[in-house]
This record gives C-alpha cells, sequence and structure tokens, in this order.
C-alpha cells in the first residue's frame, strides 16, 4: 500500500490540514427513511440499513472501522407528533451499529421519517 504525505489538502478552492480529513471526519453516514420499506436516501460507506422491527434499525459499514471504538451519532424525527426516545444504542461492531426509537417511555418502537447517523473515528 502506497501512503501520500501532505499538510493541506484543496479542492483548488478551499485548503484544510490532512490532519482534520484524517482525525476528524465522519468515517460513515447516512440520511435514511425508517417507515414502510426502509430506504436510504445518501450516504457514505454505508451499503444497507436493516429494519430489524418497529424503531428498530442496524446501519451496516460498507468498510468495517478499525475497531468498535467510534462515536455514533444518532438523530431522527417522524411526522406525527410523538415524544420519541433514543430508548438504546448497541455497543458497534467494526461492521455496524444498532439503535432503537420508541414512543415516550415505553418500549413500544416507533418507524421514523428522518433518520441521520454519523459515526466518528
Amino acid at each position: 500500500m502506497s501512503t501520500i504525505i501532505a499538510a493541506n489538502i484543496s479542492d483548488g478552492t478551499t485548503s484544510v490540514a490532512s490532519t482534520y480529513v484524517v482525525n476528524g471526519s465522519a468515517k460513515a453516514w447516512v440520511n435514511f427513511n425508517g417507515t414502510g420499506t426502509v430506504a436510504i436516501r445518501d450516504s457514505l460507506n454505508v451499503s444497507t440499513i436493516t429494519d430489524n422491527g418497529t424503531g428498530n434499525y442496524t446501519v451496516n459499514f460498507t468498510n468495517a472501522m478499525a475497531d468498535a471504538n467510534y462515536c455514533a451519532n444518532i438523530t431522527y424525527a417522524i411526522s406525527a407528533g410523538s415524544n420519541l426516545q433514543l430508548r438504546y444504542i448497541t455497543r458497534g461492531t467494526t461492521s455496524e451499529q444498532r439503535f432503537f426509537v420508541s414512543v415516550d417511555a415505553s418500549a413500544t418502537g416507533a418507524d421514523t421519517d428522518e433518520n441521520n447517523v454519523s459515526i466518528f473515528r
């Protein structure tokens, strides 16, 4: 494998330090519809979304993370008025991140219209 060493990276207009790209950019992200047939709207390094049941989703990575010590940021929304809660985020693996959204403090799952997951490592 070859290594490119550069202090800065530029697109011709904007320049950033290469450490920003290596250490600070999302290693994976996805925006997906979680109602009906789940569907990815757009993503980076996410191959598929698994619908594990109502409000229960798994984000599957195209390329595995170096380890499971990453930071998962998850946001969600629903068009109908509900008080949603992120019930749990499982400890991610190198190949996936799972989470569950419920209505209020119950354990009743809630499918969400807008889901955004970003992974930083």
